[in-house]
């Protein structure tokens, strides 16, 4: 008997076995005849309009060469540190390879999946500008950051997007932001306060402090205060949650990963899917509170959560449940670009500072020139008016932006087929267009583009280069950032503050790495020795 329920273990395992093989035969035979057929018609067309681009391999594309290429680069440096700020070739060293190869257009694959390069400004500027809804945000990029933005504004295509866009866009108008600044001054001015007591702490003359990390708390504080109707302690918990869900999804590539099984769920993805479900249950707590507070008062000022509540609920195309993931999917997008892109936008505005004291020195001076300090040194702007008169601040921000934009790529998809320039971009292709390689082009911004020069914004963006279209750090056209008015006015509300109070230089311990977590980001953070003026 024994023997007879070996034996019958024995064939239920050749059985498994025999059917796990044809399952994986009839996946390959699949991809291969479906799949990798429909990518190699794509890359065939693509070719008619003369772009060129590697050899793919059989269902991993090109992944292998931009691993071999990665790898290349990582063993000919030790990467301890970049020196000086083109760190292109550093993170994304196979499009500077391909592009020096094929040019500013080429085309590769990763698996099934088609892409086409496009740094050309004329093109880049035309597909920017398109209001066709067939072109939209990557959808394989979407499904990947759906954790951390669900379908809101910064993922949605179609009607979705522009239903969304309607909704927040007119929140972030500059006449509603100007309303907003004495609430981003209040988490400055906590934020300063920590320094000088740093001061004090260490000797009181000087002090070293890791801006980055500061920065990120204070403009959490600063989008929950005038967006939210609440403090930073209180939004806490979700902005360390998503963090740490921003971490393990740029642990993941998702840009150019070849496809996957679904079914194959890793303990990184169970951890992912934790962290989404814990994420949206605070927010949705944050809701709920936001609308018992809106019941008890009735107020004429309505911040951005009353707005995208009375938006979602009073939508006839949208049911309870729609709405309610409109809500969630759209607050988790303001929490993430409202706060992180913009600190981490303000840490390479500091770290050039601390390079370049010349600059603190001008801004200081536009400062004494507008604004006036009480009886506790406090600078007070008195309006946003005023604060768009401090040229040298606004100058050093669009040369950090240049230098160092917080989104690396312009991406979209042909949802449709789509024309541009003389190319006809088959359904299903994305385009992916690298921003900071554009931002250093030396035919556009000249010989010194990899230089610190806030003076080429002197005249303004429009004056500073010779393709204006090809500066790009908030997007352009249709697909603008809608948190741009929001996010200048943080930035210069927050660098007039610190160097009205503190002159600073970078410290020994500072390590100049660029590194990519779905933005581009100080790996090591940016230390600063700062000292009271």
């Amino acid at each position: 008997m024994k023997e007879f329920a070996v034996f019958s273990e024995f064939q239920e395992l050749i059985i498994i076995s025999l059917l796990f093989c044809g399952v994986i035969s009839s996946l390959v035979h699949f991809w291969k005849n479906n799949l990798w057929v429909k990518s190699q018609i794509q890359r065939k067309k693509l070719r008619k309009y003369g772009i060129n681009g590697p050899s793919p391999s059989f269902f991993l594309g090109n992944v292998p060469e931009m691993q071999r290429i990665q790898s290349l680069v990582a063993k000919s440096s030790s990467h301890d540190e970049i020196v000086g700020h083109d760190y292109t070739s550093t993170l994304f060293p196979y499009f500077e390879q391909w592009r020096n190869q094929y040019g500013p257009i080429y085309t590769y694959s990763t698996g099934n999946r088609q892409h086409l390069y496009v740094n050309q400004p004329d093109l880049v500027r035309e597909m920017s500008q398109s209001m066709t809804l067939h072109l939209g945000k990557p959808t394989y990029v979407s499904k990947a950051l759906a954790p951390m933005l669900g379908n809101g504004i910064l993922r949605s295509n179609g009607t979705l997007w522009a239903q969304q866009r309607k909704i927040i866009g007119a929140q972030f108008f500059m006449d509603k932001v100007k309303t907003m600044m004495g609430l981003m001054k209040e988490a400055a001015q906590e934020m300063l306060g920590k320094w000088e007591a740093c001061i004090e702490a260490q000797g009181g003359s000087i002090a070293e402090v890791r801006v980055d990390e500061d920065l990120r708390a204070t403009s959490g504080d600063m989008i929950s205060r005038a967006c939210f109707g609440s403090s930073y302690s209180k939004g806490k918990k979700i902005f360390l949650k998503l963090r740490t869900l921003q971490k393990l999804l740029s642990k993941q590539n998702f840009l150019f990963k070849v496809p996957t099984i679904r079914f194959l769920n890793t303990k990184v993805q169970k951890e992912v899917n934790s962290l989404e479900k814990e994420i949206e249950s605070l927010i949705w707590e944050a809701v709920q509170d936001r609308v018992q507070e809106c019941s008890k008062r009735c107020s004429s000022d309505k911040d951005l959560m009353q707005w995208i509540l009375e938006g979602a609920m009073n939508d006839p195309d949208l049911d309870k449940g729609s709405s309610k993931q409109l809500i969630v999917d759209n607050c988790k997008n303001i929490y993430f670009a409202g706060h992180e892109s913009t600190a981490v936008a303000a840490s390479w505005c500091l770290m050039l500072l601390a390079l370049h004291p010349e600059w603190q020195d001008n801004i200081r001076a536009d400062v004494n020139q507008f604004c006036k300090s009480d009886e506790d040194h406090d600078l007070l702007v008195p309006d946003v008016e005023t604060l768009l008169k401090m040229k040298s601040v606004a100058m050093v921000i669009q040369e950090a932006l240049r230098l160092y934009p917080p989104a690396a790529f312009i991406s979209r998809e042909a949802l449709e087929e789509f024309q541009i320039g003389d190319i006809l971009v088959p359904k299903g292709v994305c385009i992916w267009t690298l921003i900071p390689t554009l931002h250093r082009d030396q035919e556009i911004w000249g010989p010194d583009a990899n230089e610190f020069k806030p003076e080429r914004f002197a005249n303004g963006v429009s004056n500073a280069c010779k393709v204006p279209q090809a500066y790009l750090p908030f997007g352009l056209g249709a697909r603008l950032c809608v948190g741009k008015n929001f996010a200048m006015v943080q930035l210069k509300l927050l660098l007039c503050n610190i160097v009205s109070k503190f002159s600073f230089t970078l410290s020994p311990k500072y390590i100049h790495l660029p590194t990519y977590r779905m933005i581009v980001e100080p790996k090591h953070g940016v230390r600063i020795l700062i000292k009271r003026i």
